[in-house]
């Protein structure tokens, strides 16, 4: 009888120890202690760090009074306990069936722990391929946007968790970060793409300020109470989100921003080494998207070279011949004696020369990098562009001298507020079909000039002095200057708006 008890425990040390993974090991640990027992009915139950229960592995059906409970420890401290009850034969639990039970669990606990093991290091191969997965994206040249969603998808999958995000710090808020993408299975919670929590007193904040990863439990009323302060509607689920890792987007000294994973309540919560995992992947993440910016910035130095060649070119080859057929056609004209002749040979000298500012105009343009804001040149062209809708075709705009180091602050304030104006009185009053904008500074950045020529109907007469004209006149005399508007010979307008740089009025 002993012998056989015996060869019945080691069988099933040898049973649970076969099972690699953990949800088997736990099935095989009661099954065992039900049949080592004899046992009508047999539960697990696992004991999470914080208290609660996890999960339950059950076998058979609860019946009688009796009941054996062991308690299975790992080197991690308390796992769970098993618990069997209701003798097969109706008999109480004896001595022995304690000890093959509390036999088992010792067994059981090393059983346990190997398949920990296992579960981890298939963990870390899932989180590896989610790493190389973000990184084949980032080299395949996705857009930003979709590789913040691969992160946060990729995560979430990973993780075996109900969401993932990453929230990027508030280019127009300091103190605040802003959740650009939610990946989850959950539509509903799309509409917290764009939400807005502080630095202090958030788990994201926190991870972002600290640098390190921030576990929290009952996340989805923290949450549930934030965006109802800042009245953007939530989902009704949200309140059963619980168990949540935010980790830092850290690439050597850059903060990136915050790569959030969250559980609802009943799943089972993150631990230690899925924390750790957690944070190996977004160390990689980042690193990967830093050197996808930096790729991408390389990829534009190369263009902006290019295009800086292409300009030198231009200005030093074409520039520099249309010069000199621009003199030579200015010597023939006054060697001929034919006036017609000589005015034709003028027109053209006048066509080089609005060629010639067409062609700087380029040069600025391949000079400008795509991003700029600073210059006022960039912000007349990006008007132009602008005022394509309401004028039905874009203006021609040319510009000479010191334009960026003269016209700054309140001046570039009143010209671009000018040129805005002209260019809406030409789209409602002109009917014209062509428009053409030069704004001229001497070398000596004294004298700033303005003039819109138009081809549309022109004016009969005084144009009426409650006009938008009012507004460009008195920009014209906050710095000592004047504005005149005349028919043009041949149909159109002509508006001149002259001021003095460094002469504003006093106020």
């Amino acid at each position: 009888m002993i012998e056989s008890s015996a060869r019945a425990l080691l069988d099933a040390v040898v049973g649970i120890a076969a099972d690699l993974r953990l949800p088997d090991v736990l099935r095989r640990i009661v099954d065992s202690a039900c049949e080592l027992a004899g046992a009508r009915y047999g539960l697990m139950t696992e004991v999470l760090p914080d208290g609660r229960a996890g999960r339950r592995i059950e076998a058979g059906e609860l019946a009688g009074t009796g009941a054996l409970t062991v308690p299975i420890r790992t080197r991690d401290g308390l796992f769970g306990r098993l618990m069997v009850a209701g003798k097969r034969d109706g008999t109480a639990f004896t001595e022995r069936d304690r000890e093959e039970v509390v036999a088992l669990a010792a067994a059981a606990s090393i059983a346990i722990e190997n398949a920990n093991l296992y579960e981890q290091a298939l963990r870390r191969e899932r989180w590896r391929e989610a790493s190389q997965q973000v990184t084949a994206a980032l080299l395949a040249g996705e857009d930003g946007a979709t590789t913040l969603h691969t992160i946060a998808d990729r995560a979430r999958v990973v993780a075996n968790a109900s969401g993932g995000a990453v929230a990027l710090p508030s280019e127009t808020e300091p103190d605040t970060l802003v959740f650009e993408v939610i990946a989850s299975q959950y539509p509903e919670y799309q509409r917290l793409v764009g939400a807005r929590v502080p630095l202090v007193g958030t788990a994201s904040g926190l991870a972002y300020t600290s640098g390190e990863p921030v576990v929290v439990s009952s996340y989805g009323g923290h949450v549930a109470v934030q965006q109802a302060n800042s009245e953007r509607v939530v989902p009704e689920t949200i309140k059963d989100l619980d168990s949540a890792v935010a980790v830092p987007l850290v690439a050597g000294t850059q903060k990136l921003g915050v790569l959030l994973v969250v559980k609802f309540r009943d799943e089972e919560p993150f631990t230690e080494a899925d924390v750790g995992m957690v944070r190996d992947f977004a160390a990689h993440a980042a690193l990967a998207v830093e050197f996808a910016r930096a790729e991408e910035d390389r990829r534009r130095l190369v263009v902006y070279e290019e295009r800086d060649r292409i300009a030198r070119d231009l200005h030093d080859l074409v520039i520099q011949r249309l010069f000199a057929i621009g003199l030579g056609l200015e010597g023939l004209s006054r060697l001929t004696t034919q006036p017609e002749l000589a005015e034709r040979v003028t027109g053209f000298v006048r066509d080089l020369d609005r060629t010639i500012r067409d062609v700087r105009n380029s040069i600025f343009s391949l000079q400008e990098p795509a991003e700029a804001h600073g210059g006022v040149r960039s912000d007349l062209l990006r008007m132009a562009q602008d005022s394509t809708g309401m004028l039905g075709f874009e203006p021609r705009v040319g510009f000479d001298g010191p334009l960026d180091a003269v016209v700054t602050g309140p001046l570039r304030a009143d010209l671009l507020a000018t040129v805005r104006e002209a260019l809406s009185n030409v789209a409602r009053h002109a009917n014209a079909s062509a428009v053409a904008v030069e704004v001229l500074v001497d070398r000596d950045g004294r004298e700033l000039s303005l003039t819109v020529l138009d081809d549309g109907i022109g004016f009969a007469g005084e144009p009426a002095r409650d006009s938008g004209l009012a507004n460009l006149r008195g920009r014209a005399a906050r710095w000592h200057g004047t504005l005149s508007l005349e028919p043009r010979t041949g149909g159109g307008t002509k508006l001149v708006w002259a001021v003095r740089p460094g002469r504003q009025e006093a106020r």
